[in-house]
């Protein structure tokens, strides 16, 4: 039987997927993860269903349901999928998602496109300091976003941008996001308290952006594995199964 792991990580934006390694670096001290990757070719038809047929397609033949985590248009993706295959998905993480869970940085970037009178490259520049702050790295970080705008599987174009109204997941659902992120504000994140079932959690960062999970990977990921283990822990409870401890024995 092929192994399948405890945790999937979902991959969308490969031209963006550094940012999630010192996050999953610290989660895998932890869990068993797996990273699932998917790159768009300039030449294929862009549709939100191949990537999510072929995730289906991987995940098929697991014995267990799996956690589900994705960053940006990744989580978005990811939120579909639960929708659509709930018994698959043991809980879902979405970092920086709002409640229209197609947004991302390239939603935001087209808009820009549309409204100011500025080359791409004056746009994206402006977009790295959006995502990144103004002492932001402009030389290294700009090519991986022009990147992006070619290799990920962001339905938003410059002719139209995607929106999305979400409904409630039929899983554990963690939102995630920080408090100076521009693409997914304060605001929107506040918008899933409408959609929180008992057990789901919201949480901001206090700093970090859009990006908070690449700054903060520790702290994140604390959040991220208490709310796993605190599944782990209201699946022994409807068992009757008790951790043993000094306490419970006097």
């Amino acid at each position: 039987m092929s192994y399948y792991p405890d945790v999937l990580w979902l991959e969308f934006s490969p031209s963006l997927k550094d940012f999630n390694q010192p996050l999953l670096q610290h989660l895998s001290r932890e869990v068993p993860i797996g990273l699932w990757e998917y790159i768009q070719t300039p030449d294929e038809a862009l549709s939100l269903n191949v990537g999510l047929t072929l995730l289906d397609d991987y995940l098929k033949n697991s014995d267990r349901p799996v956690h589900l985590v994705g960053h940006s248009i990744s989580g978005g993706l990811a939120w579909l999928y639960a929708l659509s295959h709930p018994e698959k998905v043991k809980s879902l993480t979405l970092l920086s998602v709002g409640t229209n869970p197609l947004t991302n940085w390239q939603s935001h970037y087209y808009v820009q496109r549309q409204l100011l009178p500025c080359s791409q490259k004056i746009v994206l520049k402006q977009m790295v300091y959006s995502l990144f702050g103004y002492k932001a790295n402009v030389d290294r970080l700009l090519p991986l976003l022009e990147r992006d705008l070619i290799s990920s599987l962001s339905p938003h174009t410059l002719l139209r941008q995607i929106n999305l109204s979400v409904s409630p997941a039929p899983v554990p659902l963690f939102v995630g996001g920080s408090w100076d992120d521009s693409i997914v504000d304060p605001q929107q994140l506040d918008k899933w308290n409408s959609w929180l079932k008992t057990g789901d959690r919201l949480w901001k960062c206090p700093s970090g952006r859009h990006f908070f999970h690449y700054f903060h990977p520790q702290l994140t990921g604390d959040r991220i594995l208490d709310f796993w283990n605190s599944l782990d822990y209201s699946a022994r409870r409807s068992r009757g199964v008790w951790p043993v401890s000094s306490h419970s024995l006097s």
